[in-house]
């Protein structure tokens, strides 16, 4: 674990304390069966405790703790599977507003956003493969702004949201990077509708048609057609972010396995005494151990600024997706048959894993970023 000013220790201990209080695994069950997708509950208390300003401006309503102060958190909720718009809105949005937004903007929503007021998420996949250059809802000028005309899937917190922040096309066709302009769209804007999507980990994701929607040349964040550049950069927080959650899950899914070798008898046998189960374990702890490595080193580049930061985002969603990918399997097998079952926690994991891996690109997709940024 890296070295944490005061600050960010208090941040990370309250953070454990609370998931382990009020948002345990077994919350997420009982949300799960109740055909919910957000706990209202919990989301109130996020907003109270100030985590979805985290990442916002003093000046704005936030603490400004930029991205290791949010990924400390991520970590802990991804631990116990906190299903709430945290990432999407105190994170994702909040940066692409910061970076992006005009001061109008910033001044209106960020404030909403840091005390949970207002729930803000991104709108730019359309198919079943992320890649923003392949955008085709359309935005033609009409009038003193704008109309858009389109469909976007894959929206988290689609249905919960109160706007949305819109990637469209304003010039150029599908495949080119440029003529992608962001706008921010009221979530209730006429002609705007939203339906549920039911996807396997369980969360608030929406298909949104836009049929029409009428917006002014303000709700445009940025420079028309020129949205590409700065809205990956958004998006490489985003990805770090979802590492920082899935390094949380895990450790969870690490330690929850060694428990459980630890106390289980099988042939007479304590498991954890099978130098073949205790070789496997030593594998997945040091994978555990350079994912945590990468996940810290890309949220103090990006907070930094650094040069790499871009290639610190592009490792830690690929190699940790990788990790996680293999710890969630690995949770299952060696818990055997109870593993499959859905009285055990254990499919909990794999299916939030496989979900957030596909989120905003998946390990294939950046390691041929990576290659290519390498000249390769």
């Amino acid at each position: 674990m890296a070295v944490l000013n005061e600050e960010q220790q208090m941040l990370r201990d309250g953070a454990q304390d609370w998931v382990t209080d009020r948002a345990p695994v077994s919350a997420f069950r009982k949300m799960r069966d109740s055909g919910e997708t957000t706990d209202k509950a919990l989301w109130k208390e996020i907003a109270e405790m100030g985590w979805a300003g985290i990442v916002i401006p003093e000046e704005y309503g936030g603490s400004d703790f930029g991205l290791t102060g949010m990924g400390l958190v991520l970590e802990e909720t991804g631990k116990t599977l906190t299903a709430s718009p945290l990432f999407i809105s105190g994170l994702v949005a909040a940066t692409a507003l910061k970076e992006m937004g005009s001061d109008a903007q910033k001044s209106e929503w960020l404030p909403k956003i840091a005390d949970g007021s207002a729930i803000v998420t991104l709108a730019v996949d359309e198919g079943t493969r992320h890649d923003t250059a392949r955008t085709k809802l359309e935005a033609k000028a009409s009038g003193d702004g704008y109309s858009l005309s389109g469909t976007k899937t894959m929206v988290i917190e689609g249905m919960a949201a109160d706007a949305m922040l819109v990637l469209a096309r304003t010039g150029g066709a599908a495949g080119d990077t440029d003529g992608l302009t962001l706008f921010l769209v009221p979530a209730d804007a006429k002609g705007v509708t939203r339906s549920p999507l039911a996807v396997f980990d369980y969360r608030g994701y929406a298909k949104v048609s836009f049929d029409g929607v009428t917006v002014g040349k303000d709700a445009v964040l940025g420079t028309v057609g020129g949205a590409h550049a700065p809205l990956e950069k958004v998006l490489d927080v985003a990805r770090v972010g979802i590492a920082a959650e899935m390094l949380g899950m895990c450790q969870q899914a690490f330690d929850t396995t060694l428990a459980y070798l630890k106390t289980r008898v099988q042939f007479n046998t304590i498991l954890a005494q099978f130098q073949a189960l205790q070789h496997r374990m030593a594998d997945l702890f040091m994978e555990l151990q350079l994912a945590r490595s990468v996940v810290e080193h890309a949220v103090r580049a990006i907070d930094a600024g650094s040069d790499d930061a871009e290639e610190a985002a592009v490792l830690a969603k690929g190699f940790v997706g990788d990790v996680s990918n293999r710890m969630t399997r690995q949770m299952i097998q060696l818990h055997g048959g109870i593993g499959m079952t859905d009285q055990y926690d254990a499919g909990f994991y794999i299916k939030r894993s496989r979900a957030l891996e596909a989120t905003f690109g998946n390990q294939a997709q950046h390691v041929e970023r990576w290659a290519q940024m390498r000249g390769y």
